[in-house]
């Protein structure tokens, strides 16, 4: 494995691919969607047919099942919710909106580190906060509203998206010992397991799911889900954090140019100004590691 040192070409080239398709992925989904296959079926098919593709990868290294089992748990759980949560608020939503609050993460990840891993925060941390937050308020605020708050159900899930991605970053940081193989089927198996218990729980109505569809499930499944985890866990694990982090912002720019190519959906100028406010935010923040000490 290259040295986190150096940053190997090939490891960029892989967090772009990655960030390109995770900017993008939210087409085929739509595509989908319109065919038939709702929000929970169509994350279903997708990430059960994501494990059934991991199982072989992760399977010389299934012995780290019994040894971490309670944090495996929590890493399926929580990159569960992070999934799921975004492809339903990404199907309903603004790209570009859901795009820009879920990269509040940096902010949840900062105040979970100081609540639960004691880890100090500098003035440059609490100014970056700052400016995420303003950032944040300008987008969530409405004429006819007294308070910035979250519109619609979109919001709300892009934001608990955030939050739960932030949350699995810390148990992923204490399980740097497990094979990513095995991290990435458990956390496939998480967000099928969110998402049978929501269609059960909100009885969502059976798609009728036709050989064809079903093909396109796989096909998305095999080509998008596990390729872009495999891009990003590849380029993240041979370079430094603070720079893998700002070359995956490159998603922003991959979801901005197919939202104004692919769709009419605008944002208003101040929803545009507070994105760029969280942007610059996320990317101080990644910086942070390299620059404030």
């Amino acid at each position: 494995m290259a040295s986190k040192s150096a940053v190997p070409g090939l490891a960029i080239l892989a967090l772009l691919a990655g960030a390109t398709m995770w900017g993008v992925v939210w087409y085929p989904m739509r595509l989908l969607e319109t065919a038939g296959l709702s929000g929970p079926w169509l994350t279903l098919l997708l990430y059960l047919v994501s494990s059934l593709a991991g199982v072989p990868l992760a399977w010389r290294h299934r012995g780290w099942l019994a040894k971490r089992p309670g944090l495996l748990l929590a890493i399926a759980l929580s990159v569960g919710w992070t999934n799921l949560s975004f492809i339903l608020a990404i199907l309903d939503g603004n790209v570009m909106r859901v795009l820009l609050l879920f990269y509040l993460s940096p902010v949840w990840a900062v105040v979970l580190s100081w609540l639960f891993l004691k880890e100090h925060i500098s003035h440059y941390t609490v100014a970056i906060l700052a400016v995420a937050i303003i950032g944040a308020l300008m987008m969530l605020w409405h004429p006819d509203d007294s308070w910035p708050w979250p519109r619609d159900s979109a919001d709300w899930l892009a934001l608990s998206s955030g939050l739960a991605f932030a949350v699995s970053n810390i148990f992923i940081r204490h399980g740097e010992d497990v094979p990513v193989p095995v991290k990435s089927l458990v956390s496939w198996l998480g967000v099928t397991l969110l998402a049978g218990l929501m269609i059960f729980f909100t009885n969502t109505a059976v798609p009728a799911l036709t050989p064809n569809l079903f093909l396109d499930v796989v096909a998305l499944a095999v080509l998008g889900m596990v390729v872009m985890t495999m891009l990003v866990q590849y380029g993240v694990s041979n370079m430094p954090v603070h720079r893998s982090a700002i070359i995956l912002l490159f998603e922003l720019v991959a979801g901005a140019i197919s939202q104004q190519l692919l769709t009419d959906e605008i944002l208003t100028a101040a929803e545009w100004v507070g994105g760029l406010l969280v942007v610059a935010a996320a990317g101080m923040m990644a910086l942070r590691e390299k620059y404030a000490g």
